[in-house]
Order: C-alpha cells, then structure tokens, then sequence
C-alpha cells in the first residue's frame, strides 16, 4: 500500500517534468511511407518509376530524410527508384522502400523515425506476332514460279524470322519473301504455308495457293488446200501439165521449201466419160487403160520432181472422186491428218503410172511405120 507521503511525491515530480515543456509542443508522431509503381503493368524491358511519399516527416532544423529501395532491378537512392525489366520473364514482382529520419549519420535510431512500404507491378507475357500471307501471281504454268510475301507484324517490336513449306514444288527464300518453283508439281492448287516466329518463341502461321494450270492442248494442225490444176485446156493432151499448171506448180514448191518439214499430196480428178471410154479400133487386147486422174497426179509430181527439185519422198499422188479434169495440191504439215482432213482419196500405185515424156504435138514415134501421128504428152 503506497503511503500518501509517496503518492504527493509523484505528483510533484510529474508536475514538475510538465513545468519543463515548452508553452504549446507535442510529441512527434512516427513518421510514415506510401509507395506507388508506374505504370503497373508493362511489358518486358519497359522501365518502372516506384514513388515513395513519406508522412509526418519532421520539421526539426537538422532533420535529414534518407531513402531505400530493394527489390529485382531496383536502382534509386531518393524518393522514387526505377526498376529495369529488362531481364524479368513475365509474372509479379514487388519493390520495397524504406524512409529513415533524424540527426544526419543516426537516421532511424529512435523510435518512429523510420517506416517501410511496399509496391507491386506486372511484366506481361509479349503478345504473338500477326502473319499475313499472299502469292503473285496466283495461277502459273508448269515449270513457271511465284512470288510468296509474309507480312508479319510484332505488337511489340519483337524481331521476326520467317519460314515457308509448300505441298508440292519447292519454295526458298529468306525474309519476308520467297520463290515457289512448280517444277514437278502436278496441276491444280498447290498449298503454301508461311511461318513466322518472335525472339520469345511466339509464332504465328498463315497459308496461300498457287494453281498450276494445265497447258491447253495444242491446236489441230490441219492439212492446207493449195491451188488446182485445170486439165480442160488441151483436149488432145489432156494429162499434160501446160504452163498454166506450170504456175501453181511453182507455188507450190515455194510452200514446201518455206515448210521443209512438211509434205505435199496432188489428188488427181477426171471424169466419167474418162474413166469409161469407148473401145478404140486400135486398141490392143489386155491392154492396161490408166485413170486419167492418176496420170494427172504423177505427171505433176514429176514436173515438182525434176524441174523443181523436190524430194520424190515428200510427194504422194492420190485419185479422188470429183468428176473434173482437174488435181488439187495440199500441203501436209507433220503433225496433220491427211486422211481425216481430205477424205475419198485413193492412193496412186506409182509403179503402175510412170510419168508421161514432154513431146511436141505431132511429133511421130521413131519405132512407128504408122502414117498417124503418134501423139504424147508434153
């Protein structure tokens, strides 16, 4: 039990302490720290600026305040640090500061003259690239090639490196552009595929086509009709070839040497009254009557033969079945049909008809005792 002797002695003691005080001051409370990160979400290698605001900082003439800071990246000495991200992989990451006050060199030893916070951000994982892909031209021949461009684009920057494959053909290429061969692709779409990938290992992939077309057949090479011989002109002759006939015989060399390739073929006509006629007195038994329309044929081979110089072989004699004194030319380019092109047609045994020897009219045999004249072709 405390003696009132004892109890008037604190009072007096405390009353006294309070005596002591300055008119109107209090007692310092602590001080404190706020911390803020900015921005709190960025992408890696973009900077956060961590700010710290201290509070009940005191006013004291040789107060000194002196800041902290701790955490990954973390540089700064004063009221805001900076935080390299540079080297942080995506996720959360916390930076604490600490604020000290009081007598320069004894910062923090007293009670409330220090305090801690702490501030967090994000570094967000990179965002994939976007690929766009597209061929020119779109259709090719076999054998032919195009042009394939990737457009690639990084939302953040992020460097790219481009890839292609195709279905078919081959591609190659670096960069955003590469060549597709068909050379041994078959015809028809053919699918590309172009790839692109970021520095962090995101990718993205695009595809295009290219069709080959089949090479349209080539055209029907068809036989060409030159320019007919007329046989009218020399009823008593009527196999010879005249001057006139001499004439389309000359064009018709001419075609066949500006085609060296291609080959001729005279269709020899004649008419009824020809193919039939009337018994002569003369006439020997067994004797062999010729077609006037085949003798027409091998008498103009000839003349294209050794006047012209034509290659017997490039020449072919046929009858045809128009009742006319007349032989139509063709010319026979290598990849035509005669037959399809020219129907009816028989061909001349030329073993059968020789060509018949230029003679004037009147002209008589020299194994003739005939007063007659023995006449011939010229």
């Amino acid at each position: 039990m405390i003696s009132r002797t004892s109890q008037s002695f604190g009072l007096a003691l405390a009353a006294a302490s309070l005596a002591l005080l300055p008119m109107g001051c209090k007692k310092q409370p602590p001080i404190t720290l706020a911390c803020n990160a900015a921005p709190p979400a960025v992408f890696q290698g973009e900077p956060v600026t961590v700010t710290g605001t201290a509070g009940s900082v005191s006013t004291k003439k040789h107060n000194n305040v002196v800041y902290s800071w701790s955490g990954d990246g973390v540089t700064g000495n004063d009221s805001s640090a900076a935080v390299n991200t540079s080297a942080q992989n995506p996720g959360s990451y916390t930076v604490k500061g600490t604020v000290k006050e009081g007598k320069k060199g004894k910062e923090g030893l007293k009670p409330g003259q220090s305090a801690e916070c702490s501030a967090s951000y994000t570094v967000k994982e990179f965002e994939p690239p976007t690929l766009g892909c597209s061929a020119s031209p779109t259709s090719i021949n076999p054998g032919d090639s195009s042009t394939v461009t990737a457009t690639g684009a990084s939302p953040q920057n992020r460097p790219l490196t481009y890839s292609y494959s195709a279905a078919a053909g081959n591609i190659s290429g670096t960069g955003n552009t590469a060549t597709f061969s068909s050379t041994g692709a078959p015809t028809g779409p053919v699918e590309i595929t172009c790839k692109v990938a970021d520095d962090k290992g995101h990718t993205a992939t695009a595809g295009t086509s290219v069709t080959i077309v089949a090479p349209p057949p080539p055209p029907v090479v068809h036989v060409e009709s030159l320019c007919v011989i007329s046989f009218e002109m020399d009823p008593k002759r009527p196999t010879r070839v005249d001057n006139e006939s001499k004439a389309c015989l000359d064009e018709v060399s001419m075609e066949m040497q500006k085609q060296p390739d291609s080959k001729a073929v005279i269709v020899g006509n004649s008419t009824a009254d020809e193919k039939n006629p009337p018994k002569a007195k003369h006439h020997k038994k067994g004797a062999k009557v010729v077609d006037p329309a085949a003798q027409r044929a091998v008498n103009a081979k000839d003349y294209l033969v050794k006047e012209k110089g034509i290659d017997p072989s490039r020449i072919t004699t046929a009858t045809g079945t128009n009742d006319e004194k007349k032989a139509q030319n063709y010319l026979v380019p290598p990849a035509a049909n005669f037959a399809n092109d020219v129907q009816g047609t028989t061909p001349v045994d030329e073993s059968t008809v020789q060509p018949e020897t230029r003679k004037p009219l009147g002209m008589k045999s020299p194994t003739s005792k005939s007063k007659a004249a023995a006449t011939t072709q010229q």
